[in-house]
């Protein structure tokens, strides 16, 4: 079985209080948190400690991680300074440690640290399922909404010479599955199925 973790990116009180579709959000990624669990997939989540945004910066009220997504025991919190969330983290680490090879992404903000990470993700080799309803963002220089449409579009369809980013809705997204063996081994990830992309506009 390959090993699947749970990633929940920034999901902080000074985002989500701004993000669109923020309670529709926060419920699918409490749902995937309950089924990883369930499931006993890694639940990790990264918190950014900014340097001079002051809600985001480390011990104010709104930095915590929202009171419906908090982490439990056995979760694991890995704090960051950078979009791209193994940059100046232990993520890669935690991750090799626990043998996982794949990541289910959601989190904020859509355009930055979740952007940033799957493709740093993407790059290292590990397998990625952006869920799509559930990460967010807000207005900026177009809406959230179609920032959040053109993510699942551009992710969706990035060029790698063996894997790909699979766009999947939170209600599909599975914790467990079958992986392809090699002489009765799991096999790697480079000789796993290529997941094809699907979004929904």
């Amino acid at each position: 079985m390959s090993k699947t973790a749970l990633l929940v990116i920034d999901a902080q009180i000074a985002l989500l209080d701004s993000a669109w579709r923020a309670e529709e959000v926060i419920t699918a990624i409490a749902d995937l948190q309950r089924r990883a669990r369930e499931a006993d997939a890694p639940v990790i989540f990264l918190q950014h400690n900014h340097s001079s945004y002051k809600p985001l910066m480390k011990g104010e009220g709104t930095w915590a991680i929202h009171p419906r997504l908090a982490p439990q025991a056995g979760d694991i919190v890995i704090q960051k300074t950078a979009s791209d969330g193994f940059l100046g983290t232990t993520l890669q680490e935690r991750l090799r440690s626990m043998g996982v090879h794949r990541l289910a992404i959601t989190g904020l903000q859509t355009e930055f640290c979740v952007d940033a990470t799957a493709r740093a993700a993407l790059s290292r080799g590990y397998e990625v399922s952006l869920v799509a309803d559930a990460h967010t963002t807000g207005d900026a220089v177009m809406s959230a909404e179609i920032i959040i449409r053109h993510h699942n579009y551009a992710l969706g369809n990035l060029a790698h010479p063996k894997l790909s980013i699979k766009v999947t809705d939170s209600a599909d997204m599975q914790f467990t599955w079958r992986s392809t063996t090699c002489g009765g081994h799991a096999a790697s990830p480079a000789h796993q199925p290529l997941a094809q992309a699907h979004w929904k506009l």
